[in-house]
C-alpha cells in the first residue's frame, strides 16, 4: 500500500524539501505548481452506496449500469457521477486510486503521478519534475540537462553522442568496452559505428573480411548461407568441404544485418 501510494502520489511533485538541488526560480515554480493542482485538480472519491436517484447510472468508466444500493464511488469535483469500485482508476495508468485520491482533468481522473505529466516532464533519472527551461529528450524519455549522464562512469553526455542501453544513456567508451558484442570471426568487439551481422544469436562484424564463408570466404552479407557448429558456409558443398564425416549441415538461412548501434 506504502509503495503504491508513493508511485501515485510523489512527494517531490509537492514538496520542495524533497527536492534539495533545485534553484530558488524552480523551487518558486515548483510551489506555484503545486498550489494550483491542490486548488484545482486534488480530490478524494466517496465510497458509498449508489442513492436512489441515480439508480440504472452507468459507471463513469465502463458504461455499465450501477443499481440502488450498489457499491459505489463519488467524485464531488466530477459532478453526479459514479464507479465501480475496481472502476476507479487512473486514466493512464489504469492503476486503482489509493486511498481514492485523485486529480481531475478535463472529465478525467489520474493518479497524481500522470497528473502532473500532463504539465511537466519528469526527469528519467532523479524522477523528478523539470521545471527548467531546457532539458534533454532521447528515446521518448527527458532529463535535467545536468542528469543526462554515462550509465557507467557518470561523464555528462549532453552534446555527445550516445548509445541507448537498457533504456538509459552509455557513453561511446563504456558500451564498446562493456556491451558491445565480440565479432566471431576477428574477436574484436562490434563498436557503435560498426554494421553487424547476427544469426542464430552470434554476431560478426558485416565487413566481407569477417562475415564470409568459412571454407572459399566468399562475403555472406544479404547472401543465403548453412551454418555449422558457429561456422559459416555459403553452400553445403563448401560445408561439407571443411567436415567430410557429416552429411548434413546444422541449418541453412539468411543471416540478420543490422544497422549500427543507435546513438545520437
Amino acid at each position: 500500500h506504502a509503495r503504491a501510494l508513493l508511485q501515485q502520489l510523489p512527494p517531490q511533485d509537492c514538496d520542495e524539501r524533497y527536492c534539495p538541488d533545485l534553484a530558488e526560480e524552480e523551487r518558486r515554480q515548483l510551489r506555484a505548481f503545486s498550489a494550483r493542482r491542490r486548488r484545482e485538480a486534488l480530490g478524494q472519491g466517496l465510497a458509498c452506496p449508489v442513492p436512489g436517484p441515480c439508480h440504472g447510472c452507468p459507471c463513469k468508466k465502463c458504461g455499465r449500469k450501477l443499481n440502488k444500493g450498489d457499491p459505489g464511488i463519488s467524485a464531488s469535483r466530477l459532478g453526479d457521477q459514479f464507479w465501480h469500485p475496481s472502476c476507479f482508476s487512473c486514466h493512464f495508468c489504469h492503476q486503482p486510486l489509493v486511498d481514492l485520491i485523485y486529480f481531475q482533468q478535463d472529465g478525467r481522473i489520474y493518479c497524481g503521478r500522470h497528473h502532473a505529466e500532463l504539465f511537466r516532464p519528469r526527469c528519467a533519472s532523479c524522477d523528478q519534475l523539470i521545471f527548467m527551461e531546457e532539458c534533454i529528450e532521447a528515446e521518448g524519455r527527458r532529463w535535467h540537462l545536468e542528469h543526462f549522464c554515462c550509465l557507467e562512469c557518470d561523464v555528462p553526455l549532453c552534446g555527445q553522442r550516445y548509445v541507448m542501453k537498457s533504456g538509459r544513456p552509455c557513453c561511446r567508451g563504456c558500451f564498446e568496452s562493456l556491451f558491445a558484442e565480440p565479432c566471431q570471426a576477428c574477436g574484436d568487439p562490434i563498436g557503435v559505428d560498426s554494421e553487424e551481422a547476427t544469426h542464430q544469436g552470434l554476431h560478426w562484424h558485416a565487413r566481407a573480411a569477417c562475415f564470409c564463408c568459412s571454407l572459399c570466404r566468399k562475403p555472406l552479407h544479404g547472401q543465403p548461407l548453412t551454418s555449422r557448429r558457429g561456422r559459416l558456409f555459403c553452400s553445403d558443398t563448401c560445408s561439407l568441404g571443411r567436415d567430410a564425416s557429416s552429411t548434413a549441415s546444422d541449418s541453412s538461412d539468411s543471416a540478420i544485418a543490422s544497422a549500427p548501434s543507435p546513438d545520437s
